[in-house]
């Protein structure tokens, strides 16, 4: 037991220091900080990484934050409470965290980073929920998360005010002015089964007005959005419709 405690005092602390409890099963907490660039591969051919772990940590977070938002916003119906906790589980919220917290400093990885890999805070984050559950129980979890990341990192008035729905916003814009909007996703040429990578365009009344990428296609697409979302002001909105009705108007005069 004392071995144990001497190889692995740094995860105890680190698990101590940022989550405030003592850890009884180190080896999830250490699991949960093994990004699948670092994989271990046993001789029956299974490999160890936190993947499972973020796939729990990911259903814990959503119902501990559901119930959280339920009792700190009564007046709030179905869909403000969806849309507030849509803005806490997100990816940059996540990666957020796990940054202010100190956690993304110990996640274990063999990668040499890039754009797509951005996510791998967040995921280890998640991880680590998963951890503590196992680890803790959900009752703990739920105190865990409210009373050390919750109240004490995150902002809900900014939150209610940030925008994160970018595509929704753009489809919306465009049902107002009465212009077409899709979204034309598919692999980049990046793309590979260890490293999914898509490519989204924006597409309004047949002008590509921006593009964006992620590791999933509902990812790509709002990333796409949001290039031409953030980018609008009255001014540049009145020039996209100018544009597409000159395109319209130069179609037409040709037919």
């Amino acid at each position: 037991m004392f071995f144990c405690w001497g190889r692995d005092k740094e995860f105890y602390r680190l698990v101590r220091q940022i989550f405030g409890i003592r850890a009884r099963n180190i080896e999830l907490y250490k699991l949960a900080l093994m990004h699948r660039s670092a994989s271990v591969y046993l001789p029956d051919g299974t490999h160890l990484n936190n993947e499972r772990l973020e796939y729990l940590g990911d259903a814990i977070l959503e119902a501990i934050t559901s119930d959280y938002l339920f009792i700190a916003f009564p007046k709030s119906d179905e869909g403000e409470l969806t849309r507030l906790r849509s803005k806490i589980v997100n990816r940059i919220t996540l990666n957020t965290l796990a940054e202010d917290i100190g956690l993304a400093h110990h996640i274990i990885r063999h990668t040499a980073g890039g754009a797509i890999q951005k996510h791998i805070n967040g995921d280890a984050l998640e991880a680590m929920i998963g951890a503590i559950y196992l680890d803790q129980g959900y009752d703990r979890t739920n105190r865990i998360l409210i009373n050390h990341l919750f109240r004490k990192h995150l902002d809900l008035d900014e939150l209610i005010h940030a925008e994160t729905d970018y595509k929704s916003r753009l489809i919306e814009w465009c049902q107002k002015n009465r212009q077409s909007v899709s979204f034309e996703t598919g692999h980049d040429a990046r793309y590979t089964s260890q490293r999914p990578v898509f490519r989204s365009a924006v597409i309004v009344d047949g002008m590509e007005v921006g593009h964006g990428v992620g590791e999933t296609k509902k990812q790509a697409e709002q990333h796409a959005a949001c290039t031409v979302w953030s980018a609008f002001s009255d001014e540049a909105g009145d020039w996209l419709l100018d544009s597409i009705d000159q395109i319209s108007y130069s179609e037409d005069v040709q037919q």
